[in-house]
This record gives C-alpha cells, sequence and structure tokens, in this order.
C-alpha cells in the first residue's frame, strides 16, 4: 500500500516537472514522421487533396497547442490529425460515401502501386475509419465509438465488414498475381468497394 502510494506521488511530481512540448518540437515530429501522418490522413479521408488539408491542419493545430507533455506529443498528433479528418469526412454508419471520379482514378493508381493501400481505401468511410481507428491506431471500442458518435455495436459491425473487405481485397491481388480464377464473391466485394481493380489484372 505504501509503496503503490509512493509510486503515485512520484508519478505526480514527474508530471508536475515534465517538459511541455514547443512548436518547435510539433515541427520536428511533423517534419520527421511527415509520411507516416500523411498515410494516417489518406487512410482516414481516402482523398489526396483531403489529406493533404488533414495534414496542414494538424500541423498547424499542434503548433498552437502548448499544454502537451513533450513525452505525449508524437500520440498527440496522432490523434489530431484523426480529430481533423473526423470533422473533414464526417463519418456515419448509416451513411454511404461515393467516391468521385477523380477520387477513383488516384485511388486505382494507389492500387497499382500500393494494393494494402487501396483496400482500405475502397472501404466505406465509416467502416475506414473503424479500421484505421481500432486496428491500426489501436483505440478501444468505446474511444472509438466516442469519437465516431456512434454505438460500440456500430464500431464492432464495421469492423468485421472492414476485415472482410481486406481479405477479399487480398485474395484478389494474390489471384492477380498468380493468374488464378478470382472468386465470385471477392469479384462482387470489389465492384461494391467502388475500386476498379480489374483494370490491372
Amino acid at each position: 500500500m505504501t509503496e503503490g502510494l509512493m509510486w503515485n506521488r512520484n508519478q505526480i511530481v514527474n508530471a508536475k516537472y515534465a517538459e511541455y512540448a514547443t512548436s518547435a518540437d510539433f515541427c520536428q515530429i511533423f517534419d520527421k514522421d511527415m509520411s507516416s501522418l500523411y498515410l494516417l490522413s489518406l487512410l482516414l479521408t481516402g482523398d489526396h487533396k483531403k489529406a493533404e488539408e488533414c495534414f496542414v491542419a494538424g500541423l498547424e493545430n499542434a503548433v498552437d497547442r502548448n499544454r502537451v507533455f513533450k513525452d505525449w506529443a508524437r500520440g498527440w498528433a496522432r490523434r489530431v490529425i484523426i480529430q481533423n479528418a473526423l470533422r473533414t469526412v464526417d463519418p456515419h454508419p448509416k451513411k454511404e460515401s461515393i467516391l468521385n471520379s477523380a477520387s477513383i482514378e488516384a485511388n486505382d493508381k494507389t492500387a497499382a502501386e500500393r494494393p494494402e493501400i487501396a483496400a482500405v481505401l475502397g472501404l466505406q468511410a465509416f467502416d475506414r475509419f473503424v479500421f484505421v481507428m481500432s486496428v491500426l491506431e489501436d483505440y478501444s471500442d468505446h474511444d472509438c465509438s466516442i469519437l465516431l458518435g456512434s454505438t460500440r455495436r456500430d464500431v464492432l459491425a464495421a469492423r468485421v465488414r472492414a476485415l472482410q473487405k481486406i481479405g477479399s481485397a487480398a485474395e484478389f491481388f494474390r489471384a492477380q498475381k498468380e493468374n488464378r480464377e478470382i472468386p465470385a464473391r471477392t469479384a462482387v466485394d470489389h465492384r461494391e468497394s467502388g475500386m476498379l481493380y480489374a483494370r490491372f489484372a
């Protein structure tokens, strides 16, 4: 008991004297982690233009923020990217997102170069956010539901759909690479995703 109290007191003391991140620290993080943070923006927004806007807004928000502990700055930078993407896309479980022709063309190019990224971009917006946040960023279902303004059941269902679609995408590209016949269900999944994978057969 005494040992636990001492540990908690030490935590409080350490936090009290912890160094806050400066604007320069955040600029350095966004510069050093540019590829990773931009990829996070892209996977969430599903659009290169929106991803760029989200990244820039994230940097501006981070620079303006001056009450974040330095040790937490990198995680906070990723969180602010997610928050900006949420405001930009506003995903909902019942709201179907439609890719415009420019987005489809850009995603087709990505499919040829990075099929694993294209598989995520081909998801509906809500499913994509849930997959990125819960699987890639390790957010809990509870946190996802709060940030997305949805129920935990919606989050769970979206993750299942996303994993199924991405699994189908992996099978699709393996079949293409090995010149095997593509299963009918897999082909349907890709048509439903809005991605023109057949162009890369």
